[in-house]
């Protein structure tokens, strides 16, 4: 088993159609909106029903706020290293920080040839790739100048720039053994495509990488290990070579990839926006929480087999040793924006402490109710993007009723659609928290722990609550979405839109905080489902 530890991430890789446009941009639109990671865009400069893949990015980039954006991967014989650096260094200024480098050896070299590029031998081709490498490295650091004597490229008298923004990672997309060696011994992430490399052969492929990375001095921790996957949800395991099942089973797919062959990064092959928002809404925290648990389960079983063989236990500060009791709750301040909330705070019921409960725990037993809280924040800082983005909508509306003009209006009508996106994408990940815990976590704590029977149940009928405040929120989006015009109809929309986020984050804030501190004690207790 192979876990490097590297956070969960999930992509997408759309086809560059360039019959359609439009779509590839739209979906990235779509990633961002929905909460993924990744957009990554394959590139063949050959092929004339393929968009430019360097332009594409770039205008992907121009329309989104968020995710990271890479070729996926880019054609070296075809891309100048110089050049392709200095793209890269580009994107990620305009982008703020969002670039990394996918590059590859070249493939496909009758269209490579075709096109005015070289026609290079396997070893050429590593070789090439190497000093590439190289070339972007010395041309990112933005000072002193750039000096390769290579046998594929030379660059003399070159001053180096610009610098990143960020810093890129360098991702290659390696499959034979010297292309394994040079990405454990000089890229930041490996890329492969499931169907090339099936789930079957990755651990030989890893054990590659993780060989080199030690011989040239670096852990194995050092290389993050992305995965191009596909799949169509609903199909039955055996119909295809790829993802099977519905959003439950490819969450479990790919947490075992996670926990069992160290790929972290999942950039799926698709064109389809339903696929698109359930493998961010559903798929997504399904496998986090999957990977979560297992990587807590493996830590356990770590510790016991330490104490197995004789060992002791880490001594304090070391990360399983006694704390205090619980995990800090984030604060709710009691501000209110509506004067509406359905329930009487005071009235909530409160976990008992059961006869023997412990008054310390390891920092392992405090992971799960460290892992609510963090999933919370995230809930609340996203919930605050929502509310920005509305008062960014309502200014336009003002300003739109004030020009009166045919683009400003048009301009209007394209805000609206992004925060209904927005806003639904939001509703759709709060809902998938609350159905995780309706249907795995409280059962779990209710059969460990009878005394917490009473908050659970308080706990699930404000999830029916906050169900019905989203219901609101989305009947106000439909609302907005649906004006033609921006005069006083879009304004009346807009406002119930802002009554109906004031009215969720009242009942949201104060359901999360109070979920919270009920609830460390039993998760500190027995885990996750």
């Amino acid at each position: 088993m192979t876990d490097y530890g590297h956070d969960v991430r999930l992509g997408i890789f759309p086809t560059p159609d360039a019959a359609d446009p439009q779509r590839a941009v739209d979906l990235a639109v779509l990633a961002d909106s929905s909460g993924l990671d990744l957009v990554s865009i394959q590139d063949h400069p050959y092929n004339a029903g393929h968009l430019d893949t360097s332009t594409l990015l770039t205008w992907i980039a121009a329309r989104t706020t968020r995710v990271r954006l890479s070729h996926n991967v880019a054609n070296l014989p075809l891309r100048a290293p110089v050049v392709l650096a200095r793209t890269i260094a580009t994107l990620d200024l305009l982008s703020g920080g969002r670039a990394d480098l996918g590059i590859g050896a070249g493939a496909f070299w009758d269209g490579i040839v075709a096109a005015g590029g070289p026609r290079r031998s396997p070893g050429e081709a590593v070789d090439a790739l190497v000093e590439a490498i190289d070339i972007a490295r010395q041309l990112w650091r933005g000072e002193g100048s750039v000096r390769a004597e290579g046998e594929h490229y030379r660059v003399r008298g070159l001053r180096s720039g610009p610098q990143p923004g960020g810093s890129p990672g360098i991702w290659v997309g390696a499959y034979g053994p010297r292309m394994l060696g040079v990405t454990g011994r000089l890229a930041d992430g490996w890329l492969p495509s499931m169907g090339y490399l099936p789930p079957a052969r990755l651990a030989e492929a890893n054990a590659r990488i993780d060989e080199a990375a030690v011989r040239a001095g670096r852990a194995p921790e050092d290389v993050v290990r992305l995965y191009n996957v596909h799949g169509t949800l609903g199909q039955r395991r055996g119909a295809g070579d790829g993802l099977h099942g519905h959003a439950e089973d490819w969450a479990e797919q790919l947490a075992a990839l996670v926990l069992e062959e160290g790929m972290s990064s999942f950039v799926l092959a698709t064109d389809d926006p339903v696929t698109v928002r359930i493998f961010a809404e559903e798929v997504g925290p399904a496998l986090r929480d999957l990977v979560d648990t297992g990587r807590a389960v493996d830590g356990d079983r770590d510790m016991d087999r330490v104490e197995a063989a004789g060992g002791a236990r880490p001594a304090p500060g070391a990360g399983t040793a006694p704390v205090e009791v619980g995990v800090s709750p984030t604060p709710d301040d009691g501000t209110r924006l509506t004067g509406e909330l359905a329930w009487d705070e005071a009235a909530r019921p409160r976990t008992p402490s059961p006869a023997g409960a412990p008054t310390a725990y390891t920092r392992q037993q405090l992971a799960a109710p460290q892992h609510l809280v963090d999933v919370h924040d995230h809930l609340r800082a996203e919930l605050a993007r929502v509310r920005d983005v509305v008062d960014q909508v309502r200014r336009g509306h003002l300003e739109v009723g004030q020009a009166r003009s045919v683009i400003n209006t048009m301009a209007m009508r394209q805000n609206n659609w992004t925060l209904g996106a927005f806003c639904e994408s939001y509703c759709r990940m709060v809902t998938g928290h609350h159905t995780l815990e309706d249907r795995s976590v409280f059962p779990h704590l209710r059969r460990s722990e009878p005394g917490v029977g009473p908050v659970l149940d308080r706990l699930e009928e404000e999830h029916e609550v906050i169900a019905d405040v989203l219901d609101r929120l989305d009947r106000a989006l439909v609302e907005l979405v649906g004006q033609d015009t921006y005069g006083q109809a879009g304004s009346a929309a807009l406002d119930e839109l802002g009554r109906s986020v004031d009215l969720l984050t009242d009942t949201l804030l104060s359901h999360l905080s109070y979920e919270e501190r009920e609830l460390a004690g039993p998760l500190a207790r027995h885990g996750l489902a």
